[in-house]
């Protein structure tokens, strides 16, 4: 087993001449695209992959320094597609790694078909110009939280994220794998993603990317989804489904899954 295999708990699944590579987000293992895998594997290479960070990773591998940016997760994606020899694939990217995925496509784009994002946004924090859903003091006070009790944060946290009943299965799995993260590292992972701006990147983004969004969510407002297809650099599509929640591919499946499926199957038009 090499590095990278044994470090990212790399799985590969299925064959066929296209391959998926499947990006998990913060708080979540790749056991996060069960509902998706299924209808995949017949058709498609489909290769599953661990953030450094999540709780299925040695947490003795976790650099603070590398992953206080998303480059450094940008870096372990393009080694992966490296290892395993990937010379175009489609990129199926949730929140964290759906952003990770447009940055790795702008160091070698060459290696992406498209890039497909749920639940993405390249800022989370508000500015005089723009709305990305929270305030500075917002963040604090959630960081404050996961230091002083972080199984009781992770609690609070689920429901909030994911929306809807909080006793249902997509809670209750959300909240196994966000304790499953040793909590400095999640606090490490959970800052880095909440106060980074990604948005000088996007113009430099040239793969077509599909922007599939939910119209209720706690941590993405709409017109994230929109800002993101006025400025990336390439050929982008948005959907907004009528889901509720950052992980409807978790949570709302039955919607969700038929969508990822046809935005994988179907490419951008010229006059998208």
């Amino acid at each position: 087993m090499g590095i990278v295999e044994e470090a990212h708990n790399v799985k590969i699944l299925g064959s066929g001449e296209k391959t998926i590579v499947l990006g998990h987000g913060f708080g979540t293992d790749q056991s996060v695209w069960k509902h998706l895998v299924p209808h995949l594997v017949d058709e498609y290479r489909v290769i599953l992959y661990d953030n450094m960070g999540s709780g299925p990773t040695n947490p003795d591998y976790f650099d603070f320094e590398r992953y206080s940016t998303l480059e450094g997760y940008a870096y372990d994606l393009l080694a992966i597609l490296e290892e395993y020899q990937v010379h175009k694939c489609i990129f199926v990217g949730h929140s964290l790694s759906s952003m990770t995925g447009a940055i790795a496509s702008i160091f070698r784009p060459d290696l992406f078909h498209k890039v497909i994002t749920i639940s993405a946004s390249p800022r989370f924090i508000n500015t005089d110009d723009y709305c990305g859903g929270f305030e500075q003091e917002n963040i604090e006070q959630l960081c404050n939280a996961m230091e002083s009790n972080y199984k009781s944060w992770c609690s609070g946290f689920a429901p909030l994220v994911v929306g809807g009943d909080m006793d249902s299965v997509a809670v209750q799995e959300f909240s196994r794998t966000l304790f499953n993260m040793r909590p400095d590292i999640a606090l490490s992972v959970f800052r880095t993603i909440f106060t980074f701006d990604l948005r000088h990147f996007l113009a430099r983004v040239t793969v077509p990317v599909h922007i599939i969004q939910s119209s209720k969510d706690l941590a993405v407002p709409v017109t994230v989804a929109e800002y993101l297809h006025q400025n990336l650099g390439g050929k982008s599509i948005v959907e907004i489904m009528s889901t509720e929640g950052h992980l409807p591919h978790l949570s709302a499946p039955e919607i969700t899954i038929p969508v990822l499926i046809r935005h994988i199957k179907h490419d951008i038009m010229d006059d998208a």
